[in-house]
């Protein structure tokens, strides 16, 4: 389904490339698309009329046979061709092929209306399947429809429109109300309201302030805003998002590729049977009849068409990426939904997952021989070269950094803090650990500290620390209580204090929280919960904790709007922030695995028992008809559910 399912142009293809069909009904109207078979119904039933009801002397021979090629051509005319087609790029026993076979078989021993009856139904099928496809593109094809291909540019003050993709940095759009920003940039404006909903499936109104980031797809609300762009067409979030998404049916789920490799052994196999079935009699049976044997094999074949699954599964996986990129979830393949739908453990980090990431200080506490102000601004300075949500609170807190402050030899310590020299004094600002680790003395106690603590050691003296106090998610608890009745389990590793972890993970009654750990120690925490043999989904921001998340058995980031890396390292993205998207693609993966296993259940079921009574002569073509159109379009409905489930 890859180019079925996909929202580039359209191509012709065949069946071993896609395990699926073309649908090419782009800009037709429903009559349109259902008017070959109309037509063809109306002939087939005229003919029926005319044969059984209206007997009539000139209803016969020749006139017979064209009267029903008029109604066989319309509707069998389209697949004989992807047939040829087929047969042509080497796939010879596609299900065009063995629709072709039964069909002109059915004409070849003057069962006209039943081999015009398959064909019919079979279009029909084909129809309603490409309406099905459709439906499950529009939750992705509304994405591209957010980012407008004209923006209005300034140009000496006068507003000039142009093609998004001709638009260089530093430009300066003008956005009025109602318009679609086409680029990303840095909001110009004191404020601006803009509707983010297509972007992240959040209703409420996103408000950004003068120098704030917005992206390519928002929607401004009120006054007419100025944006400078900052990022070319190609390179912005929107795009990234949008190339993910349409590559994501190209990362089969393990049931497709069965199901894919299946049917290329499967055809054959059919074939060579309905074979067997018209010749083998021969040889056994008295009063052999080859009329009678080859009616049996073309039922077989027509039953045996494996439509249905090959259709409906990769279409139910498409379906489960369509409902959660319309919930603001982007998942790169329908292999992570399969993932999701067995998923055992969850595990967050805490920062910026479960809680806001925004830190406020709410204490500062200095030895009496340090001058608090001048120390301050020191640590200021040198977290001005860290982009840590701590650092933030920091410079929020002390104001401007003093850039006359020299710094040299900076260092980050991985999971510690910062070092660097100043005035050939070493500044060291980070936990309590990373004064441990460089044998720095203190006389205090961390762990009787419920905050997080920034600790500070100035030409080798500890100068004290300062508290900072993050606030927890607003949908945090719902998302574990959530996960718990799904049966998940939830872990919270942090680098955090761990009384600082201990307290938020009691607060949302996670059962297991581990504190003060480095990027090595959340590794072998996953490991210990994979040894076990359970699977793991991570939740993190998909760049700092990097190893963590290649270990686990699928990566999720929150907030992958602001972030380039974690749209490009996770499995899943998040594009809201809110943790309680986790549970809602876990259930979306759930639910998405069940549509494919009752299609397939119900597939493989009544074809078995259509397929013993044909080869046994106690089934007709329209029983034919039945288990291969008949299954293939309830499966389809079947999995078009997923588009329409709430799973708020």
């Amino acid at each position: 389904m890859e180019e079925c399912c996909s929202i580039k142009p359209k191509k012709k293809h065949n069946h071993s490339e896609n395990e699926g069909h073309d649908h090419d009904n782009a800009g037709k109207s429903i009559f349109q698309m259902f008017l070959p078979a109309i037509i063809s119904f109306i002939v087939l039933i005229s003919g029926i009329i005319l044969d059984h009801y209206i007997k009539t002397v000139w209803f016969n021979g020749w006139v017979r046979l064209v009267w029903y090629l008029v109604a066989y051509i319309p509707v069998g005319i389209p697949v004989l061709k992807e047939a040829f087609e087929s047969i042509k790029s080497g796939d010879v026993f596609s299900e065009f092929f063995l629709m072709g076979i039964a069909t002109i078989g059915a004409f070849a021993i003057k069962e006209y209306p039943e081999g015009v009856a398959v064909m019919l139904f079979y279009s029909v099928g084909e129809v309603f399947q490409g309406m099905a496809v459709t439906r499950a593109q529009s939750n992705i094809k509304s994405l591209l429809d957010q980012r407008p291909d004209e923006v209005t540019i300034l140009e000496n003050g006068k507003p000039k429109v142009m093609k998004a993709e001709k638009a260089n940095i530093d430009d300066v759009i003008q956005l009025r109300s109602g318009e679609k920003l086409g680029l990303d940039g840095e909001l110009l404006s004191e404020r601006a309201s803009f509707n983010t909903s297509a972007l992240t499936g959040e209703s409420k109104p996103d408000t950004k302030v003068k120098g704030e980031t917005v992206l390519a797809g928002m929607i401004n609300q009120n006054t007419v805003c100025l944006v400078k762009v900052t990022t070319e067409y190609k390179d912005s979030k929107l795009s990234k998002i949008l190339e993910m998404v349409q590559n994501a049916t190209s990362q089969k789920a393990p049931t497709e590729l069965f199901i894919r490799k299946f049917a290329k052994i499967y055809t054959p196999i059919v074939v060579f049977f309905a074979v067997g079935i018209t010749f083998v009699p021969y040889f056994f049976v008295e009063d052999y009849q080859f009329k009678s044997w080859l009616y049996k094999a073309l039922v077989f074949l027509v039953i045996s068409c494996p439509c249905a699954l090959v259709i409906s599964i990769p279409l139910g996986y498409f379906g489960g990426i369509g409902a959660a990129s319309r919930n603001g979830i982007l998942i790169k393949g329908s292999n992570f939904l399969d993932v999701l739908a067995n998923i055992q453990n969850v595990v967050m980090d805490k920062t910026g997952t479960m809680t806001k990431g925004v830190f406020k200080i709410q204490e500062v506490h200095f030895n009496n021989e340090f001058n608090k102000d001048e120390i301050l601004k020191l640590v200021n300075a040198l977290e001005s070269q860290s982009t840590h949500p701590v650092a933030t609170a920091i410079h929020e807190f002390v104001g401007e950094v003093d850039h006359s402050i020299q710094l040299e030899n900076v260092e980050e310590i991985a999971g510690l803090g910062l070092k660097a020299v100043i005035g050939g004094k070493e500044l060291l600002v980070g936990n309590f650990k990373l004064l441990e680790k460089l044998n720095i003395q203190f006389d205090f106690k961390p762990e009787n500290v419920v905050y997080t603590l920034i600790a500070v050691a100035y030409d080798k003296i500890f100068a004290g620390y300062l508290t900072i106090a993050d606030s927890i998610k607003a949908d945090a608890q719902l998302t574990i209580d959530k996960l718990k009745s799904l049966g998940v389990k939830t872990t919270m590793l942090s680098g955090d204090k761990t009384s600082v972890v201990q307290f938020v993970a009691n607060q949302l009654g996670i059962e297991n929280a581990f504190g003060d750990l480095l990027p090595e120690d959340k590794v072998s925490k996953v490991k210990d919960i994979k040894s076990k043999n359970q699977t793991v989904a991570f939740v993190g921001d998909g760049v700092n904790d990097a190893p963590v998340v290649a270990l686990s058995d699928v990566g999720i980031a929150m907030g992958g709007l602001g972030s380039d890396a974690t749209i490009e390292t996770a499995d899943i993205v998040i594009q809201d922030d809110r943790p309680s998207k986790i549970p809602m693609a876990i259930n979306i993966g759930k639910q998405t695995k069940k549509i494919v296993w009752q299609n397939i259940a119900f597939a493989f079921s009544v074809k078995v028992i259509v397929l013993i009574l044909g080869a046994g002569g106690l089934a007709t073509m329209w029983e034919a008809v039945f288990a291969d159109v008949g299954v293939a379009l309830l499966a389809i409905l079947n999995a078009v559910r997923i588009q329409r489930m709430k799973f708020n």
